[in-house]
């Protein structure tokens, strides 16, 4: 289960090896089992975002994993999984990885909720799904706020910074003040971060160095760029329902993201909170209510 309190949260990790790496994962199929719960056979996988964790999802799981199966990991690089140093991360390596915790607990078929890099990794499932590259089945996704379209994503000034030549010596400075006051950035004006989850953001963050590697990271912005096409190529020709959920205060990936998806995939549905980059932690039962409604009837009206 994924829980709000940290040492919880530690503690009911489970963990597989992934290329030699340790990664930290979460399911209730057990407790569905025991406790002889009517569920649909479809499992629900939640991706996290860019620099967090699986744990931005606890709200949601607590309520979807009464009647869903649920499936949340930390992505190589993240949270509680094995941080390796001079390692190509990459939105490729991610789908791989997801794809091979699924086959190893025998998931099939997945209902995908995805979120900021989270978004990328859907996209590249979806698209070796329809270029018959899987054997994981994708029945909908669900996206939050993310760089779903490259041309349009405006990431911040610090994660520039990171992304340049510098950002090596630059991660050596990141600490918990100065990682709040960009988080806060990203937030609602209405609905800022809490201590509490600056505090177990940073503590997953620092996690076996994790903000040495956060240049490293962001290679995704590159990856967003060099596959953006292909994505949104598979995107308009697939048949999988889509909706988005999405944060209109958020300066990274907010309104204007929302308008450009809208455009591009204008039979889709979308649900506009008054929130910023992270809606599940900004309003999350207004969230949990729409995934339960999309998953439901795949709209959210």
């Amino acid at each position: 289960m994924l829980f709000g309190n940290i040492e919880e949260y530690r503690e009911s990790a489970r963990w597989t090896t992934f290329e030699t790496n340790e990664i930290g994962y979460w399911h209730n199929f057990d407790v569905l089992t025991q406790n002889n719960t009517p569920h649909d056979d479809t499992t629900l996988v939640f991706l996290h975002g860019f620099p967090s964790a699986s744990w931005d999802w606890h709200a949601q799981w607590q309520e979807l994993a009464k009647r869903h199966r649920c499936l949340a990991f930390d992505m190589l690089g993240f949270g509680l999984s094995d941080k390796p140093k001079h390692h190509k991360y990459s939105i490729l390596e991610q789908a791989k990885l997801c794809k091979h915790l699924c086959s190893k607990l025998n998931v099939k078929k997945v209902h995908i909720i995805a979120h900021d890099y989270g978004v990328s990794v859907a996209q590249q499932l979806l698209s070796e799904q329809e270029s018959g590259d899987t054997d994981l089945e994708i029945t909908s996704i669900c996206f939050l706020n993310g760089g779903l379209f490259a041309d349009v994503h405006r990431p911040l000034f610090m994660q520039k910074v990171l992304h340049s030549w510098i950002g090596p010596v630059v991660s050596r400075f990141i600490n918990k003040e100065s990682f709040r006051a960009s988080f806060t950035k990203i937030f609602g004006d209405k609905t800022p971060p809490s201590a509490h989850e600056i505090d177990v953001l940073w503590g997953l963050l620092e996690r076996k160095e994790g903000k040495y590697i956060l240049h490293q990271l962001l290679r995704y912005l590159d990856d967003r760029i060099t596959h953006g096409a292909q994505w949104l190529g598979a995107m308009q020709a697939t048949q999988v329902p889509m909706g988005f959920i999405n944060g209109l205060d958020d300066p990274v990936s907010g309104a204007h993201m929302l308008e450009a998806f809208q455009q591009l995939l204008p039979n889709s549905p979308t649900a506009a909170l008054p929130v910023g980059h992270y809606p599940q932690l900004e309003a999350p039962e207004k969230v949990t209510e729409l995934l339960s409604l999309f998953l439901s009837q795949q709209r959210f009206k």
